[in-house]
């Protein structure tokens, strides 16, 4: 299926790499399959799963490949041995399509060439997705709710997606993808089933690689390396750190970072400028997530020194965070933001010494 069937712009989809709903390989994360696998022999699946872990990692492939699973048993069938449907099936041609009748997915909606795609998902549209559980599945079996992902579910969405699980109709099943299971509605939380999934090792996310094909299993062997190394276990991630510009930033701040406390604002100046250009939005994105990664890794680095010598860090990682919001919502200039987080880290790093 080609990209602009279902839409060139659709806000979970990395650029150049299948949808999770297209997506039939599955590496990693063998207990969780097994749990839905247990769960449909015993004929005791549980209605509602609450799917977390780091963004990237495969809870939506898994959602997808559990949805494939159960609209593909026949009510008069016995249950499936594992989670693999062929893509040549028709549950996965309409899946793929989003064309199921028994399937709803609640996502932020793509974007079109007249309108950008939207920041959550309103309660409108779960309203008219769940209006399918409202009556019995045309041939008898599950219907299924896909929820990608619950961070962009507003209050008002968030409390029409609990009523249905509150009173769930028969045979009904709602995968909720979560990246911050945490910040949900407690009672979202409780009627849920927690499946947390961990991290993939260097080794399941380069086979995911290997398996998407040209152009991301012909990369160069130093590059793919160093994404598996900054990856931490995401899929998405090590994809999109699969580029030569962005290792190299991610060089140069980090280069900045080590020489803390004694570098210097005319090294820092030039990194400044280039991430106060309108067109350079990811790149200074990027910058924020690599110190916040840098602090983290020399706060855990340091942990022998104790919570009053660590502080200094916390605390500026947090007014870090707090400015960098600011300049999102002021739209402000970045440079003596940037140049402001690079004196407030040599503070802190010299009263943590």
């Amino acid at each position: 299926m080609s990209r602009d069937m279902i839409g060139s712009d659709e806000p979970d989809r990395v650029d150049g790499a299948p949808h999770p709903r297209e997506q039939f390989a599955f590496f990693g994360h063998e207990e969780g399959a097994a749990a839905f696998i247990e769960g449909l022999r015993s004929g005791r699946l549980h209605h509602a799963w609450l799917i977390g872990g780091p963004q990237g990692i495969g809870k939506a492939t898994l959602a997808y490949r559990v949805a494939r699973a159960v609209l593909g048993i026949s009510p008069a069938g016995s249950p499936p041995a594992n989670l693999d449907v062929p893509p040549e099936a028709s549950v996965s041609r309409q899946i793929a399509a989003l064309s199921h009748p028994n399937l709803a997915v609640l996502r932020r909606a793509p974007g079109t060439d007249k309108k950008a795609a939207s920041a959550t998902i309103p309660v409108d549209a779960v309203r008219r997705a769940l209006a399918t559980f409202a009556s019995t599945a045309a041939d008898g079996g599950y219907r299924v709710c896909i929820v990608d992902s619950a961070e962009d579910l507003t209050i008002a969405s968030a409390n029409a997606l609990l009523k249905v699980i509150e009173e769930p109709p028969p045979r009904s099943l709602f995968l909720i993808v979560s990246h911050a299971p945490q910040r949900l509605l407690p009672t979202i939380r409780s009627r849920c089933r927690r499946l947390q999934l961990r991290p993939l090792d260097s080794t399941s996310v380069r086979a995911v690689l290997e398996s998407l094909g040209p152009p991301w299993g012909e990369m160069p062997p130093d590059v793919v390396d160093q994404a598996l190394q900054l990856g931490e276990g995401s899929v998405r991630r090590t994809l999109e750190l699969l580029d030569t510009d962005k290792v190299a930033l991610i060089g140069q701040v980090t280069r900045l970072l080590d020489l803390l406390p004694r570098a210097e604002t005319r090294q820092i100046l030039p990194l400044a400028e280039a991430l106060a250009r309108k067109d350079a939005e990811d790149d200074y994105e990027l910058m924020l997530e690599t110190v916040q990664r840098w602090v983290s890794e020399r706060l855990h680095a340091q942990a022998g020194l104790g919570a009053q010598r660590l502080a200094p860090l916390v605390e500026v990682c947090e007014k870090i965070g707090r400015s960098a919001r600011e300049i999102d919502v002021f739209n402000l200039d970045r440079r003596p933001f940037i140049l402001t987080l690079f004196d407030d880290l040599a503070d802190a790093v010299r009263r943590a010494a």
